[in-house]
């Protein structure tokens, strides 16, 4: 009997071996773990108190919760906020609060707001075709190849950068709020974009069985137009039909009519309200500390329209990116940025500061990880599109608190406002669109030099702005 428990015993501690030098989980590894584990009378009050509350409720850092500074030495004029409600398009309603801030600027007494819904239907029935068309280009490959996976696994989404805007507003132009209000399915994507994406993959499969069985090029593209055709009866049925003429009376803050109704097109309105195109005017910036600094990158296939731009970027320090913000600010310029706003954010307060949650001290842990390394694990990147309104500077000229207008209601944070810390800005900071009067003309050169390649996998850019 005994020799059996030995044998039994030798081959338990065998496999255990075998089972921690495969990778696995054993016995001795568990012992060991719960031998380290060092419980405290502090350890059951902090599970207690976690077992029945939010997290951020109770690490909240008690010493940051001092009265919040709310006043401005350089600020924008003041909009209306809006509301993207349940969907990801951030983007483009920081995108359009920077366009009607240009109209206001420029007309110094008429406000508007264009529609979201129009422009979004366009940005979806554009991106239907940027995957159809993108399955017919990789069609000759693999369907476990890279890039035909990326087409697949996200045929169309609601996120999106400000080349987005730029590229949708200059070709289908734009319309107003009263024309084409948001639908329910505008405010709440989720489910027609689903059943949008499984109709597309469907499509993509046929058009990949084509170019297989060698049709022409000619057929292929007429079945793609019928194809997208479908889309846009679903389009239509999800946010309405966009229309090609209408009639609309510009006005003042105040409400009344400065310009008698008359007949638009999309077009036309745009080119009244905006007047010049957008693209061309502006730069892209980025601060990604990964990857070198002074160097122009591009990430492929990151446009909205098949035949639109990429999003190409300078990747600058984030001191350089602040005087560019602040020098467009001081003009009353606002600006589209975007940011990781999840992290450190106390949404009842309207406040973003590195110092706000104590999780360290709560779970007996730190969270080291500098800027890069949270990139580079994907722990951290571009996730919320937010307009850039104010600065404060200190007495000796720097940035200590920032002030953007974001697109989640009136009620949410600060009065429809975010308020944050000049050292939360330079941790959860990533993209800024300005325009190329407030760039040095060194920085300008350096954004004209041949951009280096990046993929749309990269994981700065596997999540548009939301």
């Amino acid at each position: 009997m005994k020799r059996v428990l030995l044998v039994l015993f030798m081959a338990s501690a065998f496999m255990g071996a075998i089972s921690q030098e495969n990778g696995g989980i054993t016995d001795d590894m568990l012992r060991q773990i719960r031998n380290s584990q060092k419980r405290s009378v502090a350890d059951k009050a902090i599970f207690n108190a976690m077992a029945s509350n939010p997290i951020d409720k109770i690490a909240v850092n008690y010493s940051n919760q001092k009265a919040l500074d709310t006043s401005f030495n350089i600020e924008t004029k003041k909009q209306s906020i809006t509301n993207q409600n349940k969907s990801g398009r951030c983007w483009l309603f920081s995108g359009m609060n920077v366009l009607r801030s240009m109209y206001a600027q420029r007309t110094d007494s008429m406000e508007i707001e264009f529609s979201h819904d129009y422009l979004f239907f366009w940005d979806q029935f554009e991106k239907a075709n940027l995957f159809l068309q993108g399955v017919i280009d990789c069609a000759k490959k693999p369907m476990d190849d890279t890039r035909v996976q990326f087409f697949f696994k996200n045929p169309i989404n609601d996120g999106g950068t400000f080349c987005g805007v730029a590229d949708l507003t200059e070709k289908y132009g734009l319309v107003p709020k009263d024309i084409m209000p948001d639908t329910y399915s505008a405010e709440n994507t989720s489910k027609m974009s689903r059943l949008i994406c499984s109709k597309l993959r469907e499509q993509g499969l046929a058009l990949r069985e084509m170019v297989k069985n060698g049709k022409k090029k000619s057929e292929i593209n007429n079945e793609k137009t019928k194809m997208l055709g479908v889309i846009y009866h679903l389009l239509t049925m999800a946010f309405g039909e966009p229309p090609t003429t209408f009639t609309y009376a510009l006005k003042n803050s105040k409400g009344k009519t400065v310009v008698e109704a008359k007949e638009y097109t999309p077009q036309s309105f745009y080119k009244e309200t905006i007047g010049e195109p957008l693209n061309g005017s502006f730069i892209m910036v980025m601060n990604d500390p990964r990857r070198e600094y002074h160097k122009t990158y591009e990430v492929e296939y990151d446009r909205h329209t098949y035949d639109g731009h990429n999003w190409k970027y300078l990747n600058l320090p984030m001191e350089d990116i602040e005087e560019m913000a602040i020098a467009s600010l001081k003009d009353g310029r606002k600006m589209y940025s975007s940011y990781d706003v999840a992290k450190q954010l106390d949404n009842t307060r309207g406040y973003c500061d590195t110092e706000n949650y104590d999780y360290e001290s709560l779970l007996g842990t730190t969270f080291p990880m500098t800027k890069a390394q949270r990139i580079s694990t994907f722990d951290s990147g571009s996730t919320h599109a937010m307009t850039l309104t104010a600065v404060n500077l200190d007495s000796q000229g720097k940035p200590d608190r920032w002030k953007v207008e974001n697109s989640w209601g009136a009620t949410s944070g600060h009065k429809g406002y975010l308020i944050m810390s000049n050292r939360w800005l330079e941790e959860y900071m990533f993209r800024l669109v300005v325009d190329k009067k407030y760039v040095p003309a060194k920085l300008l050169e350096e954004f004209n030099q041949k951009p280096v390649m990046v993929m749309p996998e990269d994981p700065l850019f596997s999540n548009e702005d939301l």
